[in-house]
């Protein structure tokens, strides 16, 4: 009878002590994971911001007259094309974030290729308006890095947290899959060339 309730009672505390570990591996799983989704939201926000800037600078540009359609339409088309792409922060795939990257990567060319070509337009590169809205286009570039900084920093403790032995053997029951980190473009480790001869 004695080994029977001492049994029953070791069953009892092994019952519990996995249910306490099972809790607590769950809360804290979700609440890494909700830091890197709003940490994602973050990101898709200075994005948005600069989708929203440029929007402006189309319009400013737009005024001047003699200025390249080419160029300009292929920032409007560049624009549409990256907000056209969403991702649900909490199942960013590979793929996902690779399309959403090069999305915004077209974006960031187009402008590029707008901003270096405005060089040839006095009249537009005096406007007030522009020379304001090109400096917070830079600093909402510089936004962009931190925000996407930040988000990978909260992927990294959640994924800690779910791969690590035996949190694992939960994470997969529990379908916490790993994050995915934001990763700089293909390339990108190399130096842009610059070129200011105009035709």
């Amino acid at each position: 009878m004695k080994k029977g309730i001492i049994a029953l009672i070791v069953i009892v505390v092994i019952a519990f002590g996995l249910y306490q570990w099972g809790v607590g591996f769950n809360n804290t799983a979700v609440a890494l994971k909700e830091t890197s989704t709003k940490s994602w939201a973050n990101v898709e926000s200075t994005y948005q911001r600069r989708n929203d800037l440029i929007g402006n600078l189309v319009k400013t540009v737009q005024g001047a007259a003699d200025f390249e359609r080419g160029t300009l339409t292929d920032v409007i088309e560049a624009r549409a094309k990256a907000t056209s792409i969403s991702i649900d922060p909490a199942n960013i795939t590979p793929e996902q974030l690779a399309q959403f990257n090069q999305a915004q990567s077209g974006l960031s060319s187009a402008l590029s290729r707008l901003l270096v070509t405005v060089e040839r337009y006095p009249d537009l590169k005096a406007n007030q308006n522009f020379l304001e809205l090109q400096s917070q286009l830079e600093g909402t570039e510089n936004r962009i890095n931190v925000a996407r900084d930040r988000f990978n920093a909260t992927v990294e403790p959640y994924n800690f947290h779910i791969k690590k032995f035996p949190n694992s053997i939960l994470a997969g029951f529990l379908n916490f899959n790993e994050l995915v980190y934001y990763k700089a473009d293909l390339g990108s480790e190399n130096a842009p060339d610059v070129n200011f001869e105009f035709d």
